[in-house]
């Protein structure tokens, strides 16, 4: 009989694999057939192997490597700074702990401030030492000009997912972290932003700290890419969260949208499956949270 122990580290033990039958692969295809039937899509931040390993066995669809680190890891006050190299050592070590375990989430790899701006040959370098490392999609923020670069990657074959909103790259322009798309004028551009992203191949929307309403009304407007809430209701495709965040380890003031699901888990590993459940489930997030 075969040897079916958990595999073991120096560290410790790693989570059991899930059986086939339980969990499948996710590839661009199962993310848009989860979109049709209407099954919220889970995602989640990791920035190196073992907790990748622990949110895949846990059931997230879709791990981000987030320009985040720039804060949870390397103490910054924001994104800007984060370098590509530093991304690329971090997706790669989360690819490998994705395939340590049992392999199914979609690795999604954030395009740093710097690295994509200057043209969209930049863009697919950028996006080339990403896909080498390990990432199966890769992120950029912005709508407007980033539309071409979109369908350029697209086209060559590299899975893109957009981020409207709040975009952290920028936030010094936004003025700080403020919610985005409020009123008339702010929402139509959004909305041409959005459709646009689309159009152009986008096949993931993040939207960060967006109306409700307005959030609710995008995902109903794109069929065929799904819209990735933080802080924009429960009304997406999908929910997002940086991992520091959901296990109630944030060194600064949490945002009034993000849970603390460690706070009733008995570990990690099962405070990452209570929100992929509240997320599946339509429990997570709050509604009342985001009346922006």
């Amino acid at each position: 009989m075969a040897d079916t122990a958990t595999p073991a580290t120096p560290y410790g033990t790693l989570p059991p694999a899930a059986t086939p039958a339980t969990r499948k692969p996710v590839s661009l295809p199962r993310l848009g057939e989860m979109r049709a039937r209407g099954e919220k899509i889970a995602m989640l931040t990791a920035y190196d192997a073992t907790f990748a390993a622990l949110a895949d066995g846990a059931g997230v669809d879709c791990i981000l490597i987030g320009d985040s680190l720039g804060m949870v890891c390397q103490g910054r006050h924001s994104t800007v700074g984060v370098t590509l190299e530093a991304m690329r050592y971090h997706t790669e070590c989360v690819a490998h702990g994705v395939r340590r375990v049992q392999g199914t989430a979609w690795v999604v790899s954030d395009l740093p401030f710097g690295s994509y701006q200057e043209s969209r040959e930049q863009a697919l370098r950028s996006a080339a030492v990403l896909m080498e490392a390990g990432a199966h999609m890769v992120k950029l923020e912005g709508g407007g000009w980033t539309t071409d670069t979109v369908r350029f990657l697209v086209e060559r074959g590299i899975p893109v997912c957009a981020h409207l909103g709040l975009t952290p790259q920028t936030v010094h322009a936004l003025g700080g972290y403020r919610v985005q798309g409020r009123g008339d004028e702010a929402a139509t551009r959004m909305r041409a932003d959005a459709h646009a992203l689309a159009d152009a191949g986008a096949a993931l929307l993040v939207l960060e700290m967006v109306p409700a309403q307005l959030a609710a009304a995008l995902t109903a407007e794109l069929p065929h890419c799904a819209t990735i809430g933080i802080g924009a209701g429960r009304g997406t495709a999908g929910q997002v969260l940086v991992m520091h965040d959901m296990l109630g380890m944030n060194l600064g003031r949490m945002a009034r949208f993000v849970r603390n699901f460690m706070q009733d888990a008995d570990g990690v590993s099962a405070a990452m499956a209570a929100y992929v459940r509240a997320v599946k489930d339509g429990s997570f997030p709050d509604d009342a949270l985001h009346a922006w």
